[in-house]
């Protein structure tokens, strides 16, 4: 596997073929592509890299006190992104 550009982003660590701790969300264009998120307890970080095939494209490193503030970035996505509900005639 080249891991070349994964290097260039995060030099301080290994890259394994899956996150031993973490779990891969694919992209549902498919095309190869990923989002890759692995726990790193060692330096109280998470990274999310974004992988297209066996190459890693870039990398974000998150603090684990930031953890929460993401889960709610994304939930509050989901919620402004919902259709309407329609209250039910009785």
């Amino acid at each position: 596997m080249d891991t070349a550009l994964c290097r260039a982003h995060t030099p301080e660590m290994s890259v394994s073929p899956l996150p031993r701790r973490g779990d891969v969300q694919f992209d549902a264009r498919n095309e190869g592509r990923a989002l890759r998120v692995s726990a790193h307890p060692e330096s109280g970080s998470v990274v999310l890299s974004i992988w297209r095939g066996d190459h890693c494209v870039a990398t974000h490193h998150v603090a684990a006190a930031g953890v929460p503030d993401l889960i709610k970035m994304l939930a509050a996505s989901l919620v402004e992104s919902a259709p309407a509900e329609h209250p039910h005639a009785s």
